[in-house]
């Protein structure tokens, strides 16, 4: 099941099988290594095999904690995107999966946080049955080692009938032990899906109880509770010799009585440098939230769109960057991601804002849309901006052929890219690896197309004046219409231009056959490196990434197509 939702969420085999390759060692090198090493020899003698359980469990635990919050370092993210010299072709469609890969660690850390726990439960058990009478032999000799002066304790838990989790929290390794398992239980039921869509603030709150995990994650080593044989002891007492002489350890000059002490705690080492990092990460949040946002245009699209042109000092984008908006009216703590659907050449950058929630809704309202009269400039709301971030579309340009799909408001992505392509196509000296691009938009309203058909139109207009026709192929399907939209299309299918769109090439009804379109592309580009680039819905990304598989060549010299996702 985990490698189906893995494979679905269109991580790379490659990683995730590296990521599991890393767990796998790490957990076996340690638990092999706590099973045959000679200092804690006598603490397996109590504890048996769970040792090496809880410690290795600990060191997968301390690996996943330290990589955890590297994928949501956007500008981290964004920084590396950037750098194509060290980044390139599938690695760096990976770098899109970040909070996919996020998902991926948060499993990685949830089962290993609870071998860990459950073994150390049977570890506590063990170490409070040893102090009972039942207890013979060599086991009952190591726990009671400490009850004299100038010996050094194995077993924390000094007499039987103690219980067991009373003195647990009296250690600081116990304390911090509950601290952390309830704030990773806190986080991980908190953000399911459905917690994440009726209360977004209370799952931004519960996440960010990292701090507290983060924190006692630091100093949970710091109890020292297991307790290995000190180097100075091993040299003095040959446990091959002693083991069996554990009556004789005092007055025997060879078998002194053998010493103990905790373990360094190491956990601190794993997570400083990314916590440091990201910490880096949310000061340049926050001053980018203190910015001041100016906001240049508002329009009211019927269609249910708003339409924000806005800027902000030093902003620089790429087509197919997106941003995070935050409206302090509505929510102090919300952050939105919304594709940007201006081209870098504009002096402005611009979203299209469609009511798809509490949230959205309450910006339009907000903002006076959905019929009411819009908002003086004086009287708009404050919102902060954050970003630009890379995404999957920035990379359209490196196919010398590009596929663009979108299904309703997922084409607002495609906005900024073809209003560039429009620009670069001005600019005769500017070279382009890219010499043609498809582009698919389905959607079920007919008003819809309304905001974006002056974009498709006066592309259209210059491609036909440069004499390149050729480079742009579009085909837009409409699945939804009434009967009287359709006797209105019936009656104007013979107009030179298209009566929804306005468009010379005419609107397709109903869904596209995919078998049929990824054919003719292939048929038509037979050598080619095809990027195919889809924001919609998960079902038709399913669909898609199938046909990228099948109809790609097993010839390294035939067509290829490279599926990419827009997430955020």
């Amino acid at each position: 099941m985990m490698g189906c939702w893995i494979l679905n969420e269109g991580l790379s085999l490659i990683l995730v099988l590296s990521w599991l390759g890393v767990n796998l060692y790490l957990f076996i090198d340690m638990f092999y290594w706590y099973e045959e090493e000679e200092s804690f020899h006598y603490t397996r003698v109590i504890l048996g095999s769970t040792l090496a359980w809880a410690r290795a469990s600990a060191l997968c635990l301390n690996f996943n904690c330290m990589l955890i919050l590297i994928p949501i370092s956007r500008n981290l993210i964004s920084f590396i995107r950037g750098t194509s010299i060290c980044c390139r072709g599938p690695w760096r469609r990976q770098l899109d999966k970040n909070l996919k890969f996020h998902k991926l660690v948060a499993y990685g850390i949830a089962v290993n946080a609870t071998i860990h726990v459950v073994a150390h439960f049977f570890n506590l058990e063990r170490y409070r049955w040893s102090q009972s009478k039942e207890a013979q032999g060599l086991l009952a000799a190591l726990s009671k080692l400490g009850n004299t002066p100038n010996e050094s304790y194995l077993n924390p838990i000094r007499t039987f009938p103690m219980n067991t989790t009373t003195e647990l929290l009296r250690t600081i390794a116990g304390v911090t032990g509950l601290v952390i398992s309830l704030a990773l239980v806190l986080i991980m039921t908190s953000s399911t899906e459905f917690i994440r869509q009726a209360s977004y603030e209370l799952f931004w709150c519960t996440h960010h109880v990292f701090i507290v995990f983060f924190l006692s994650l630091a100093i949970h080593g710091m109890g020292r509770i297991v307790r290995g044989q000190t180097q100075d002891s091993l040299s003095l007492h040959n446990i091959t010799f002693c083991r069996d002489r554990y009556a004789e350890w005092q007055t025997v000059a060879q078998c002194p009585v053998p010493q103990f002490s905790g373990k360094e705690p190491s956990a601190w080492k794993w997570i400083l440098g990314p916590v440091v990092l990201y910490a880096c990460e949310r000061i340049i949040r926050f001053w980018r939230f203190q910015q001041e946002v100016v906001i240049t245009k508002v329009v009211s699209h019927p269609s249910g769109v708003l339409e924000l042109h806005m800027k902000k000092r030093g902003f620089k984008m790429a087509p197919g960057q997106y941003i995070l908006v935050q409206c302090s009216a509505i929510s102090s703590l919300e952050w939105h991601p919304f594709t940007l659907t201006s081209a870098p050449q504009e002096d402005f950058f611009s979203v299209h804002i469609r009511a798809a929630g509490d949230w959205t809704a309450a910006l339009l309202e907000a903002f006076g849309a959905e019929g009411r009269a819009l908002q003086e400039p004086w009287r708009l709301p404050r919102l902060a901006v954050d970003g630009p971030f890379g995404a999957a579309l920035t990379d359209v340009f490196h196919y010398p052929v590009s596929v663009c799909i979108a299904a309703g408001i997922g084409v607002t992505p495609f906005a900024a890219l073809l209003k560039s392509i429009w620009y670069k196509c001005s600019e005769a000296q500017t070279p382009l690896k890219l010499s043609k691009v498809y582009f698919y938009w389905i959607c079920r309203d007919a008003r819809a197309f309304e905001w974006f058909a002056d974009l498709l139109l006066s592309l259209e207009t210059r491609m036909s004046e440069q004499g390149k026709t050729h480079f742009l192929s579009y085909h837009i399907f409409l699945t939804g219409w009434d009967e009287n939209q359709a006797v209105h299309i019936a009656l104007h299918w013979d107009e030179n231009t298209d009566v929804i769109t306005g468009l010379k090439q005419k609107t397709f009804y109903g869904r596209p056959n995919w078998n049929n379109e990824f054919k003719q592309i292939a048929y038509s580009h037979p050598s080619s490196s095809i990027g195919v680039f889809f924001c919609g819905p998960k079902a038709l990304s399913r669909t898609l990434q199938k046909m990228c598989h099948l109809y790609s060549s097993a010839d390294p010299r035939g067509v290829h197509f490279y599926y990419n996702k827009e997430s955020f």
